[in-house]
């Protein structure tokens, strides 16, 4: 031992009388390395973190600056085209708020990624308080239009139908509100009906604000791109929509199923309910159990050429992702929704 230090002694002495520094122990030279390798760490984790912080401040000025827009187009501005009596730009102002509403969402959906929890559901109010305004300064402002309910379809029609579709009643042409064009009531929908089968097509819905209220074991078909879905105090139902430009809200309902795209979903007191869906940003549910949800597979003549309308990104599907404000505990996941299995979901829409 002794003739092995005096050796690496003398070796030592010699490199140094030579010029050349002696070897580093290679336990030093781990060290070192890890010590980098933790210093490198901590400049990436930092310089991620300044990249969110930015990304963040970005957002929140970006943000209000469009709220702060649509607010005002909802508020003096439109008071002020309304005033002059000049329906067709109190119609020009909705319009341009509906749009800058529409890139609110989006910029809310691309961020998402990047944003707080927190942040998330705030933008997501301010979103739906929006939309609620939007909705009520347009039946402010644009004038109702009348309505007649149409005429039942003969024997002879219903007789032609297939013995499957035979056996539901044909009631929707009567619980229906006829619009007579374009410029029809941008709210439009179903309320107070049971047992029947209802349905809106391409023109009546476009960029319409659709209700559905009180419906008790109907199946509805709505074939076109609403502007907006709201769906309360139905049970039993089936529900079958086109893509919707921006949110939809379904409320205290129980025992239905809903196929639909949108931007934005919400739910407030579902139970027992299914989803199946496209979304952009996150659903969220909020006093809710026994919620499923499945990927949209519910198709019809069209549905591309409403997906253009609509807007939709639809290389963004967020289908199983749900965020439930009753259950915080990110560890396990919420006993109040769940996915349907795969040899449980729907593929025979008809």
């Amino acid at each position: 031992m002794e003739a092995v230090s005096e050796a690496a002694a003398e070796g030592e002495r010699l490199s140094l009388a030579a010029g050349v520094p002696p070897p580093i122990p290679e336990r030093l030279q781990q060290r070192d390395a890890e010590r980098r390798e933790e210093a490198e760490r901590r400049r990436r984790e930092r310089d991620a973190q300044t990249v969110e912080e930015e990304q963040s401040d970005f957002f929140t000025a970006a943000f209000a600056r469009e709220r702060d827009a649509v607010e005002a187009l909802l508020g003096p501005e439109l008071d002020e085209a309304a005033g002059g009596g000049a329906e067709p730009a109190a119609t020009r102002v909705l319009e341009e708020a509906a749009g800058r509403l529409q890139s609110l969402q989006r910029l809310l959906t691309d961020s998402v990624r990047f944003l707080a929890p927190y942040e998330v559901r705030q933008a997501q109010a301010t979103v739906a308080r929006l939309q609620g305004a939007l909705s009520e300064r347009r039946l402010q402002v644009q004038p109702k239009k009348r309505f007649a309910f149409r005429a039942r379809k003969k024997e002879s029609a219903v007789a032609q139908e297939s013995p499957k579709d035979a056996e539901r009643p044909q009631a929707s042409s009567e619980a229906t509100l006829s619009s007579s064009g374009p410029s029809a009531d941008p709210e439009c929908g179903f309320s107070r009906v049971e047992g029947q089968e209802l349905q809106l097509g391409p023109a009546e819905l476009l960029q319409r604000d659709v209700v559905l209220s009180q419906l008790t074991s109907c199946r509805v078909r709505l074939c076109g791109n609403p502007n907006t879905l709201m769906m309360r105090g139905c049970r039993d139902c089936t529900v079958l929509c086109g893509p919707v430009s921006t949110s939809a809200l379904v409320e205290d309902c129980s025992g239905c199923l809903l196929a639909l795209a949108c931007q934005q979903l919400r739910t407030h007191h579902v139970t027992q309910t299914s989803f199946y869906v496209q979304v952009t940003s996150r659903a969220m549910l909020e006093d809710c159990s026994g919620v499923r949800f499945a990927p949209y597979t519910w198709s019809y003549v069209g549905i591309e050429a409403d997906f253009e309308t609509s807007g939709l990104d639809r290389s963004r599907d967020n289908w199983s992702q749900v965020d439930d404000f009753n259950w915080l505990a990110r560890d396990q996941s919420s006993p109040n929704w769940s996915v349907v299995p795969e040899e449980e979901r729907v593929s025979d829409w008809s």
